[in-house]
């Protein structure tokens, strides 16, 4: 068979952007690239351990390359690698395990695996750094994104915050960031290739830079406070002069970023988009604590008043998880009373999953699925209503949409993409492209259906 390559990713966009760069290592080498679902002699499932399901589905995905080509060679690479250990080193339906900080070593690994005809040692086959001392940032790049008209950027790996339901910070290791340098010089080359948006991205992206000037260590964050140094919205100014770039997109963001000085300058970067994603998790302090989160309902209020105090209209959108052990009736309506008045343009919604490793996982007091899921249900329901709400609150506003792609709603062709305040936004007009930015305005009266909303060209 000739040297071809086919990837799996599950997880997050981090993992996305790992594939993307470990794609272009493969054809560097001389591989053809292939659907996973076509014949390949090289298989890379780029695996996720964020929670138990996302642990099987990584297992299942090894098993299904194996089973349907059992000649090819198997990798398993990320963080469920990092995670399952040992466990996964002796699993049959695996050739090659690669833990995280090692992905850019994938081909190497896999060269040698077929000049030694698969017949090397077991310890040769395991690549697993001890993840919890790994002090560089592995060096990984991109000319081209899995997408067409955006491109996620990764400026960080790791995370120090070690909240008590999450496997991450064990998975992916402490802090590490990109240098200033490389990230430039990336966003040039893809701005050159024709991407007009980037967005930001990395594991806890509002720790980028810590490890610059103070290093990553607990001590540091004692001194200094984590999130006090200004290497992200330097990041941010120094990119906003890369010619040609017309969008930068934030990832999700610690809420204790945000202060007067951050949101000062950074409405001053004309290539913002005001869509800000403040991780929450819980409107009730006794749960957050619980949660070893480190801000109060009331600092994280603050935070996002400030944010529209500099901004007209900012699309503020988070995460909630219901469920959390110990969640009691009356702090769950704490958390649904404390959404409510935030108020936000859009919420993720997720039940807790007992994640084995992590404190949370043997705290009393687990809550029951089917209370889970009336609680989900609600907040579902709440977030809906509150879309609706940051939708209407916007219909005066003008629109810039960068195009993505044709999409068919209801048997009628519209063109449909994103506004700078992630709006998805669709159009029925001639001569409009993916790519193309345009502006409009929404029409709320006239929305198409759960994900879209028809906008009007501004003539």
């Amino acid at each position: 068979m000739e040297k071809s390559v086919a990837f799996c990713t599950l997880g997050c966009k981090v993992n996305q952007y790992e594939t993307d760069a470990m794609r272009e290592m493969f054809v560097s080498g001389g591989y053809e690239v292939k659907e996973f679902s076509e014949p390949a002699s090289v298989y890379v499932i780029n695996t996720c351990t964020v929670t138990n399901m996302a642990d099987r589905k990584s297992r299942q995905m090894l098993h299904r390359a194996r089973k349907k080509n059992p000649g090819s060679i198997i990798v398993a690479v990320g963080c469920y690698v990092q995670a399952a250990g040992d466990q996964l080193k002796a699993d049959d339906m695996v050739d090659i395990v690669i833990g995280n900080n090692m992905k850019n070593q994938v081909v190497r690994v896999v060269e040698q695996y077929m000049k030694d005809s698969g017949r090397m040692a077991e310890s040769q086959k395991a690549w697993i750094p001890d993840i919890a001392h790994e002090q560089d940032y592995e060096s990984m790049t991109i000319t081209t994104v899995s997408e067409h008209t955006r491109a996620y950027i990764k400026i960080q790996d790791g995370c120090n915050q070690f909240c008590s339901y999450c496997i991450i910070p064990y998975a992916r290791g402490r802090v590490r960031s990109r240098r200033m340098e490389d990230i430039l010089d990336e966003v040039s080359r893809l701005i050159s290739n024709g991407y007009k948006e980037i967005v930001l991205t990395g594991i806890h992206i509002s720790s980028y830079g810590l490890d610059f000037d103070h290093g990553a260590s607990e001590k540091a964050e004692e001194d200094y406070g984590p999130f006090k140094n200004s290497a992200l919205i330097d990041l941010i100014e120094a990119l906003s002069s890369v010619e040609g770039l017309e969008r930068i997109r934030l990832g999700s963001l610690e809420p204790r970023i945000i202060t007067e000085e951050f949101a000062a300058r950074l409405c001053r970067i004309p290539q913002i988009c005001p869509h800000f994603h403040l991780s929450l998790q819980s409107g009730c302090d006794a749960t957050l604590k619980r949660m070893n989160r480190h801000y109060t309902t009331e600092l994280y209020l603050e935070k996002c008043q400030l944010l529209r105090n500099y901004f007209d209209r900012p699309a503020l959108t988070t995460d909630v998880i219901v469920g959390f052990p110990g969640e009691t009736d009356e702090e769950f309506s704490m958390t649904e009373a404390f959404l409510e008045k935030v108020h936000f343009a859009d919420m993720h919604i997720f039940k807790y999953s007992r994640r084995q490793g992590t404190k949370a996982a043997v705290m009393p007091g687990q809550v029951d699925p089917q209370i889970q899921t009336i609680r989900s249900d609600r907040l579902l329901e709440l977030a809906a209503r509150m879309h609706e709400d940051y939708l209407e609150n916007c219909r005066d506003q003008e629109q810039q949409v960068l195009i993505e792609e044709e999409t068919e709603i209801h048997g009628a062709r519209y063109m449909t993409g994103h506004s700078r305040n992630y709006i998805r936004c669709a159009f029925q007009q001639e001569g409009l492209s993916p790519n193309m930015i345009v502006a409009g305005r929404i029409n709320t009266s006239l929305k198409l259906n759960e994900d879209f909303v028809f906008c009007k060209i501004i003539d």
